[in-house]
């Protein structure tokens, strides 16, 4: 089984791995299905969704009609509109078969025109306190990616007291100087502020060369067990963080294997020699900056 820890001021004890369902983007009902046995079988207790992740909502949904209470359930809008984040909202209420989700995210806000809408007048910032107002959500977040995200969401603590938010973490990610100190700045307001700190990118090994892609994943992932410990215990090591799975279903498993064996942070010599012998590259560079 996977420990498990504060989710920020929530209430809620999450397990350290969060679900991803992007994982389900592309699945069918009966490999959702499976998925959630397994989740079962670790005792994952908290699930991150998005409207954006293909039918995920839809195939989570039969599994909400009947096992509600054993998940923390969060979401996200890609709308930066108020009417847009409302509109959003209610169809995935709809297609997860559910009167409130726990969670409602902003979804990567980070380009800083996008977030002068939402955080504005009439924006979906307004949306979401009406929809926790209203008991259809109870905690609000804010997710993003690449390398400016850590001072962007800084920003937006500053303009909001959000319950959660998301954000990349690997070892390469670290090797950053400028992101590292701007990740660690952001952790300590969080830490201070008993602010959720959820964590994505774990098994990133770089982008897709031209090798056929064979993962649901926009990045190619690492595969084999002993690095997947690797990864996932180095992430783990960090105390107050969460990791959020994988986006392909089959690597799941190794996922929340390692997560049930997590005991030491590996030493530096080791991730050193993972990243030397896997060739990884950093996800997020001034030129990638996401999906």
């Amino acid at each position: 089984m996977i420990p498990k820890q504060p989710f920020g001021q929530t209430g809620h004890q999450s397990t350290r791995t969060i679900f991803g369902a992007a994982a389900l983007s592309r699945a069918n009902q009966d490999e959702a299905d499976r998925t959630f046995e397994v989740l079962f079988q670790y005792g994952v207790n908290h699930i991150d969704t998005a409207a954006r992740y293909g039918d995920s909502e839809l195939l989570i949904g039969p599994w909400m009609a009947k096992h509600r209470q054993d998940f923390f359930l969060a979401t996200k809008t890609r709308e930066r509109t108020y009417q847009g984040a409302w509109d959003n909202l209610r169809r995935s209420l709809e297609r997860l078969r559910v009167d409130s989700v726990d969670l409602l995210q902003m979804h990567n806000l980070v380009d800083p025109e996008e977030w002068d809408v939402a955080m504005g007048p009439g924006g979906a910032l307004e949306a979401l306190i009406e929809a926790r107002d209203q008991g259809l959500v109870r905690f609000i977040g804010v997710t993003g990616h690449g390398l400016a995200i850590p001072s962007m969401h800084l920003r937006s603590l500053e303009r909001f007291d959000f319950d959660s938010v998301l954000l990349p973490y690997n070892y390469m990610m670290m090797q950053n100087p400028q992101y590292a100190a701007d990740f660690k700045a952001l952790f300590k307001v969080c830490h201070e502020r008993q602010i959720a700190f959820q964590t994505i990118k774990s098994l990133a090994r770089g982008p897709w060369d031209d090798t056929p892609r064979n993962r649901n994943t926009w990045y190619e992932p690492i595969e084999s067990q002993g690095d997947i410990d690797h990864a996932v215990h180095w992430v783990l090591s960090q105390s107050g963080v969460f990791l959020n799975t994988t986006g392909d279903v089959n690597l799941l498993p190794k996922v929340l294997d390692a997560a049930s064996r997590f005991e030491a942070e590996p030493s530096d010599e080791t991730m050193q020699d993972s990243a030397a012998r896997l060739g990884l590259e950093p996800l997020f560079t001034a030129e990638r900056t996401g999906p």
